[in-house]
Order: C-alpha cells, then structure tokens, then sequence
C-alpha cells in the first residue's frame, strides 16, 4: 500500500527519469512482444519509413518534442503513444518513490505497476498478453519478495499459485456457463472459452506481487470495471471485452490502496467489528 504522505527530494526525481528510460523500453515491448518480435533487434526504427532511430532522437519525451512529434527522415507523425507511455512511467516511478522512499518495497512497486501498464498497452491493442510480462513479471515477483519490508516469499508463492488457480476456475466454470446459457455465441465470435489464457497466467503474477488477499480483491474490482465500462460498449460493437486492462488497472487500484478498501468493505459492508 502507498504512502500518502509523499517525501520530496532527489530520490524520487532520480526515480522519475529512470521511469522515462523504462517507460520507452515499455513501448518497444508492448508493440514487439504480442507480435512475437524481438525487442533487441532490429533497433528502433521509424514505423512509417523503417529508418532507424539515432540515438539522439531517442531521448524519452525530449525527441518527441524537439522532432514535433514527426520523423527527421520522413516527416510523418509518431504516435503521441511514445512520449505518453514514456512520462507515465516516468511518473509512477517518481510517485512511487516519493511515496515509499528510497526502500525495497519502492522498486518493487515501481516494477509491478510498470509490468501492469504495459500488459493494459498490449492487450488494448492486441487483445494478447505476453507471457514475458505475466510470466516473466510472476518470477520478477516472487524474487522481489525476498527484499525486506512488503509481502515475503511465502505470500507471493502462495498469491501466484492462488492468483492462476481462481482464475482457471472462472474461466472453465465460465466457459461451461457460456455454453449453456447462449449455445453458439463464443463460436460466432472467433473464441472457444470465456477467457484467455493470457489473464490467468497474468494473475498468477499480480498474485506473486499483493498476495492472495490481493487477488481477490484485484479480480472483483477488475470485473466491476469491465462490467460497467466496457460491458455496455461491448454490447453494442460485438467486440469481446479485453478484461487484462481492467485486471492491470484492478491490480495497480489494489496495490496502492487494497487494505483500506479490504477493511472498508469488511467493516461497512459485512459489518465485522461493529
């Protein structure tokens, strides 16, 4: 859970332009990896003309700018993607740091809320979530547990293993329900199952981050958004919901403020401890 009560200083600064540099790994990835591309090679390149990118336009949110937000060689426009993407991160970064102080528990937010933002840039685009960020992100989790301070290794195992194992439920028991309920319907939309592989193995690493209680949390307030956002748009356009955006939003929610939320909801709503 975060701070409110935000530490000024050089640290979170430092952290805020470390942020920016991750923040333009962040696009590479999110672009390369849901296609299966390496994101070492070729090197950044212009994606309207294919000319590689010189170092010195590659600066995150400065190139942007001073190339008004178009190509050197071809002068057609980049997608304001690229500096938005790179000064959010660049913020979460700083924010987080500011929040926790220069601490373990810091990076390891800092960490989680980046794998969450670049698993919203894939699947809005791609409707894919790559295993590099929810498996790769479970390992980065459960290795981040053994710092000091926030969730230990046992509650990130057991968040992980918990994390994939609801989620494989409700996508099999949905699946069945689905089947039942509107016999046809997943058929007519190109899918076999009421939900991707990509969102379970994805909260095995929210799991591995916030830990069992997390996840709960993260799949209910997830779904509430997907629901009330994305439903009735869905309804309309036929096109089927992306729920790892909701999720990575539900997750970075939880993270920041998960316990004052589980306790709210336990004392005004269940009414333990009236």
């Amino acid at each position: 859970m975060l701070d409110l009560e935000l530490t000024p200083g050089p640290i979170p600064a430092v952290a805020g332009l470390f942020g920016l540099a991750i923040g333009s790994f962040l696009n590479v990835c999110s672009l390369r990896w849901p296609v299966d591309e390496s994101v070492v090679s070729p090197p950044s390149r212009c994606p309207r003309c294919g000319e590689h990118v010189r170092w010195y336009d590659n600066i995150p949110v400065l190139s942007w700018i001073l190339l008004r937000g178009r190509c050197r060689f071809c002068h057609e426009p980049i997608s304001i993607q690229y500096p938005l993407v790179e000064l959010t991160t660049g913020l979460v970064w700083a924010g987080v740091f500011a929040a926790q102080g220069p601490t373990p528990e810091a990076l390891r937010g800092s960490v989680f809320l980046t794998i969450l933002f670049g698993i919203s840039l894939s699947d809005a685009r791609f409707y894919i979530i790559p295993d590099q960020f929810s498996i790769g992100g479970a390992v980065l989790g459960l290795g981040l547990a053994f710092l000091p301070g926030g969730i230990d290794w046992k509650g990130s195992l057991i968040g992980a293993v918990v994390g994939y194992g609801v989620l494989w439920l409700v996508a099999v028991g949905g699946t069945w329900v689905m089947k039942r309920l509107f016999p046809g319907r997943l058929e007519e939309a190109g899918v076999d199952r009421a939900m991707g592989g990509g969102d379970i193995k994805m909260m095995a690493m929210v799991g591995a981050f916030v830990g069992a209680w997390g996840v709960a949390e993260t799949v209910f307030i997830g779904s509430v958004l997907a629901l009330l956002v994305f439903g009735p748009m869905a309804s309309i356009s036929k096109r089927l919901i992306p729920l790892g955006v909701f999720l990575a939003a539900a997750g970075a929610v939880t993270y920041a403020w998960g316990q004052p939320l589980l306790t709210w909801y336990l004392t005004a709503v269940v009414g333990v401890g009236r």
